[in-house]
């Protein structure tokens, strides 16, 4: 069976000093599928940087909007110059994009990030994004609006910018049968089909659905050789699907994320919320 293929990944970026990880990221998964990097940064709207509910004279609007733009221009130039050494360091060529080589091109937007994720991130077979912040709550939007918003699979990027070239060589995925598991699956298809090793992670399966033992088959079918490791489901379960990527030498786990709702599992703790938080390697997850 051929093999599919990722061939655009969209990067959405910010002025936070996590643009050279997420980078490092992106460019080796093109190097490895000759896939195509879409940085985009965003600015907002000058209108969007008013005072909400105050009136403002005519010619201090004015002002304010102009500061905005010309603050918003600078941003831009700083980070599409650093884009520009980041695709020179890794070796990917800038524009124009070319079929059978890794590329990369940076887009501006003009509005929110949340706006620009889903605007881009449709047209997309993977989303980067970086591992939010708890400590700075900086992040947890992007990656809502990535996992809610786009239908598209989502890599949480560790805060490193040493990536192997290999990256996904042995992947590892949460199995149990849920809807989301079989969408991250579908999915993240052409991550499973490249990797030398594959592992299924399972602690139990939802009852009327298939077995991690058919989710082997199902694999075996397109030419992929898996392993299943089964574990016992005491504790958080997200902690211990990361003990065990680390016990088996996983350096991918791919998983359906937050089966109830965002809200619930940030708040109380859920297997999605820990793995975004204590995961050291990168995570692929499609709500």
């Amino acid at each position: 069976m051929d093999q599919s293929s990722l061939h655009t990944i969209m990067m959405p970026l910010r002025d936070d000093g996590l643009g050279s990880v997420l980078f490092a990221h992106a460019a080796a998964l093109a190097k490895r599928f000759n896939a195509h990097v879409r940085v985009v940064h965003c600015h907002p709207k000058a209108e969007d940087m008013m005072p909400f509910g105050v009136v403002i004279p005519g010619f201090l609007r004015k002002q304010l909007e102009e500061a905005s733009r010309r603050s918003a221009d600078s941003e831009q130039s700083f980070l599409q110059e650093k884009f520009i050494a980041d695709a020179d360091r890794h070796g990917i060529s800038v524009e124009p994009r070319k079929a059978g080589q890794p590329t990369a091109a940076f887009r501006e937007y003009e509005g929110k990030q949340v706006d620009a994720v889903r605007h881009y991130g449709r047209l997309a077979d993977l989303i980067c994004v970086a591992k939010p912040s708890k400590e700075e709550d900086l992040g947890y939007n992007t990656l809502k609006s990535a996992l809610f918003s786009s239908g598209r699979p989502v890599l949480v990027c560790p805060k490193t910018e040493q990536v192997q070239p290999d990256i996904g060589r042995h992947v590892a995925i949460a199995w149990n049968g849920s809807l989301e598991a079989s969408r991250a699956v579908a999915l993240a298809m052409p991550l499973i089909e490249a990797a030398e090793r594959v592992t299924i992670l399972t602690g139990g399966h939802i009852d009327h659905t298939a077995t991690p033992e058919e989710f082997k088959v199902y694999l075996g079918q397109r030419g992929i050789n898996a392993e299943i490791t089964t574990f016992e489901r005491q504790g958080n379960v997200g902690r211990t699907l990361l003990e065990k990527c680390k016990e088996h030498g996983a350096d991918m786990l791919i998983m359906g994320a937050y089966h109830e709702s965002y809200e619930r599992e940030s708040l109380l703790g859920g297997n999605s919320a820990t793995i975004i938080a204590e995961a050291t390697i990168p995570v692929v997850m499609v709500h």
